[in-house]
């Protein structure tokens, strides 16, 4: 594995845990072998090092929504698929969530475009799934005549907010969960 590589995979790790501005540059060093010297020749700064480590979340994230065999048939269905695949992907990637879900990266996409664009090309990602679902299930009689986009935003920020509850221990996630997915499907259905 490269130093680049060994950084990166070691600040998802330290800014998933502590959080961006509590992490130092030398705890980053220490954790990732590399030198400070290293680090800051391979990235401009710790901003930098945020940046690329989003870049290859939202990179590693497409990359899964891509090649995921979608298998549903109707609208309906492929809505529960959509939040079904986001849960399953939360906890597969749980150091890339929990850095998405800290609050720095917010701070810093309202004056940096490029941190903006990966968050935002996420969670598009998803919402657009979800709004493509409501189409197809307009189109095949399973969901109702609703705003697909803002049937989409509510859905996915339900699914996204207990994903957060879950990831910080603010509630047991896993007791409602079938609520949750009953929640959208009464939100959807005719």
């Amino acid at each position: 594995m490269s130093f680049k590589s060994q950084i990166l995979e070691s600040a998802s790790e330290l800014f998933a845990e502590k959080g961006f501005k509590e992490t130092s540059i030398s705890e980053l060093s220490r954790l990732s072998k590399a030198a400070e010297g290293t680090i800051f020749y391979h990235f401009k700064s710790k901003e930098d090092i945020l940046i690329n480590l989003l870049q290859k979340v939202k990179d590693d994230i497409l990359d899964r929504v891509d090649k995921h065999k979608w298998t549903s048939q109707s609208g309906l269905e492929m809505a529960e698929e959509v939040v079904h695949f986001y849960f399953d992907l939360s906890q597969e990637m749980e150091n890339e969530f929990l850095l998405l879900f800290r609050n720095y990266p917010y701070q810093l996409a309202a004056v940096n475009p490029k941190c903006r664009e990966c968050i935002e090309a996420i969670y598009n990602c998803f919402v657009d799934l979800l709004a493509k679902a409501v189409e197809k299930g307009q189109a095949d009689g399973s969901i109702r005549d609703i705003h697909p986009v803002k049937a989409a935003l509510i859905i996915f920020s339900m699914a996204n907010g207990m994903a957060r509850f879950s990831f910080f221990n603010l509630f047991p996630v896993v007791p409602v969960y079938d609520e949750l997915i009953e929640a959208c499907k009464r939100i959807l259905k005719p």
